[in-house]
């Protein structure tokens, strides 16, 4: 036990002790345990917002001028693209994803920060068409204390988006990464620092989400809540936040359709497919977990793909071979299995997979699976977060549209089609937040990225995530209206 790092969370500047209670971090490829963190109390989240708000009031970066926030969040990203190595192999070893994968997501990283940077120096305030001799400017400010709840899967990218966007308007930002894989985000509190940003504006809280979480969205000082995970978490959050009258952006689950037409290849649709629903052991929220095929194409697509899934290379995920590595835990194995059970309990046939399996003895991993099932299945409805794909053959486009919107789900969909009228034809008419055409999970810093219906409220990612983190005010500047509503005959006198 004295090889096991335990890392402090990050307050006003420095790893701070907060509690001596502690949460083991594990490696989900190994079942090793590889860190601790602290289980953070109620009275160190209520110090920690304290500071955070004497912080904020300080002007220290709330009133800092938008060049001075370009020049940070700048820096920042270089210095992270200088260290992408490390923090690769840390989100290997603290999610069991591929080091390949993890190399491909974070050389992106960096430019949300260079995104947010320059919106923070180039955003302009408007003038409105107010009526008169008035010049009425909108202008934004920063919110205040904002609180991020941040996921195990995506770490560092959902914690840098979350983060560029709030900083760069000017708040002081609470971040509680997840306590499965809290490892890098932890890490980006010393590279923020080094890059500039004053201490105490970025706050690394660690613990449990039930626990330290709450005690954080529960503080009726914070101004902002902002949170990836899932539908649960949502509704006893928003329970509090609508008490307080804090503001609630809620990215959460998915069941994402991959449309496949007549007029797509065959090999790039199983291509296609393949991406969607296994990057990442399908485990994101828009992981192509619906795969609806026209039945004009139907067998010869499930042919291949059979053939394909049953190629791809489970292993070590720090190998460059490996293909699929861990999920998570061992309840997300036993989540796997169970769908896996239910769908052909109810007459669902198993095309490739199924099983839990290990490498090298040790570990969590599920084989990549494949199960041909109906439209209204427990697996075709809901989220497995894990590589379970549903296969659904459909007799039309409009049954594809049909299937496409029958969940309580609207985060992303793709559409694959060479006929260019139906693919935008079919993109206009899914009720998803994201549609791709002849794509699947791409994403930048500019683009909005959130969800309808039970997949969530409010958007990450470019100009409206950057708005969402301000408020607006009104000034109206009158240079011509005089006052005259009480004198006595005054005609045409103006109201409003």
């Amino acid at each position: 036990m004295e090889d096991i790092h335990h890392v402090q969370n990050w307050i006003d500047g420095s790893h701070t002790a907060s509690t001596t209670e502690r949460i083991d971090v594990y490696n989900p490829a190994t079942e090793a345990l590889i860190a601790t963190i602290p289980s953070t109390p109620r009275s160190a989240v209520t110090s920690t917002i304290t500071s955070s708000l004497a912080h904020f009031h300080s002007g220290a970066w709330s009133r800092a001028d938008p060049s001075t926030r370009f020049a940070v969040l700048s820096r920042a990203a270089s210095l992270l693209r200088s260290r992408l190595a490390e923090f690769a192999s840390l989100e290997t070893l603290q999610t069991g994803r591929p080091i390949s994968e993890m190399r491909a997501q974070l050389s992106r990283i960096p430019e949300w920060l260079e995104y947010f940077a320059s919106l923070a120096r180039t955003y302009e305030g408007s003038v409105t068409p107010f009526k008169g001799p008035v010049v009425n400017t909108l202008t934004r400010s920063p919110l205040g204390v904002v609180v991020q709840i941040t996921p195990w899967n995506h770490p560092l990218l959902i914690a840098t988006k979350k983060m560029a966007a709030a900083l760069a308007a000017g708040n002081c930002v609470v971040v509680k990464p997840s306590e499965v894989a809290p490892l890098s985000v932890l890490r980006m509190g010393e590279l923020l620092r080094e890059a500039g940003l004053p201490d105490g504006t970025v706050q690394i809280v660690c613990g449990y989400g039930a626990e330290t979480g709450r005690f954080l969205c529960e503080d009726a000082r914070i101004a902002k809540i902002d949170l990836t995970g899932g539908l649960e978490t949502y509704r006893a959050v928003a329970k509090v936040a609508g008490v307080n009258m804090v503001p609630v952006t809620a990215e959460l689950g998915g069941k994402a359709p991959v449309c496949v037409f007549p007029s797509m290849e065959v090999e790039r649709a199983v291509k296609a497919a393949l991406f969607a629903g296994f990057i990442a052991s399908g485990q994101t929220c828009v992981t192509g977990s619906r795969i609806l095929v026209h039945k004009d194409i139907y067998d010869g697509f499930v042919a291949l793909i059979e053939k394909r899934t049953r190629a791809l290379r489970i292993g070590d995920p720090t190998s460059t071979q490996t293909q699929i590595g861990a999920v998570v835990s061992q309840s997300a194995v036993e989540r796997c299995a169970g769908f896996v059970s239910r769908a052909l309990a109810k007459g669902g046939r198993l095309i490739c997979g199924g099983q839990a399996t290990k490498v090298n003895g040790k570990g969590f991993f599920f084989e990549p699976t494949l199960i041909e099932t109906r439209a209204d299945s427990d697996l075709a409805c809901n989220e497995v977060f894990g590589p379970v794909i549903a296969i659904i053959k459909c007799d039309s486009e409009d049954d594809v549209v049909r299937v496409a919107n029958s969940t309580a789900y609207a985060l992303g969909a793709s559409v694959w089609s060479n006929d260019f009228a139906q693919a935008h034809r079919v993109a206009e008419k899914i009720e998803a937040g994201i549609v791709w055409i002849n794509a699947h999970h791409l994403n930048d810093p500019s683009s909005p990225w959130g969800g309808f219906k039970e997949s969530g409220i409010g958007k990450e990612n470019g100009r409206e995530a950057y708005e969402s983190y301000t408020k607006v005010k009104s000034t109206i500047i009158n240079y011509g209206i005089e006052p005259t509503w009480f004198d006595d005959q005054v005609e045409n006198a103006r109201y409003g």
